[in-house]
């Protein structure tokens, strides 16, 4: 898939400008092949970062109530939205019905051996897999993938190569991390799904996004 966005404005404006995480930014011509993720957290953050949507910059989304810290590099995709034909997908799959897309770009973790200081960064990762996770009526899967060429994980070509002790511990963040006292979680893991799943589910969310910003190319080339 090539960049909508490669045009020489928009270009010339990357180089004034810093690109915005979810609109400015490659996702890759080889996805869902390989993909470029945006990342907003490493697993030493004890506050839960995340993009912000109009400004494009990092912000603090609330510190962590416990211990749970994210088990691995964490963040989304660029150009990508969960809506319509993901949560589509999602009711395909799961036999829930009336579940849309939550209307965030789709959530990726990605696995590696090395230890990355910081978020706001992107790297290029090759998805195995993924979580078809639903929190209340809402499609909110997460992508898993492998940094590219990494010395550990760099091999791993579906989620049936990765460890059953890393696929549990992301679960438990992503089952708890939102948890408060005395108020029940809607979310649910129903599936952990390999890499043809993880590819549709991209795809899907290239679309979603084509859909929902369709008129954005046209705006950008009149700024």
């Amino acid at each position: 898939m090539g960049n909508k966005l490669n045009d020489p404005i928009g270009r010339l404006m990357g180089l004034r400008y810093k690109s915005h995480p979810w609109h400015g930014i490659d996702v890759g011509d080889d996805a869902p092949n390989s993909v470029m993720a945006f990342i907003e957290m490493v697993p030493t953050d004890t506050v839960k970062y995340e993009v912000d949507k109009v400004s494009g910059y990092l912000k603090i989304d609330r510190p962590q109530k416990y211990s749970n810290v994210v088990p691995a590099l964490y963040g989304f995709l660029p150009q990508s939205y969960c809506g319509k034909l993901v949560g589509e997908y999602c009711s395909e799959k799961s036999g829930k019905k009336e579940i849309k897309g939550d209307g965030d770009p789709l959530d990726i973790c990605v696995l590696t051996e090395k230890s990355i200081s910081h978020g706001d960064i992107i790297a290029e990762v090759r998805p195995i897999g993924g979580f078809r996770m639903i929190d209340g009526n809402e499609a909110d899967d997460k992508i898993i993938a492998v940094l590219k060429n990494d010395a550990t994980y760099g091999n791993y070509n579906d989620i049936s190569d990765c460890p059953e002790v890393i696929i549990t511990r992301l679960k438990h963040y992503f089952l708890t991390y939102k948890d408060m006292p005395g108020l029940e979680s809607e979310a649910e893991i129903t599936h952990t799904y390999g890499l043809d799943e993880a590819k549709e589910v991209i795809t899907r969310s290239l679309n979603d996004y084509k859909a929902r910003f369709e008129n954005l190319e046209d705006i950008l080339k009149h700024v």
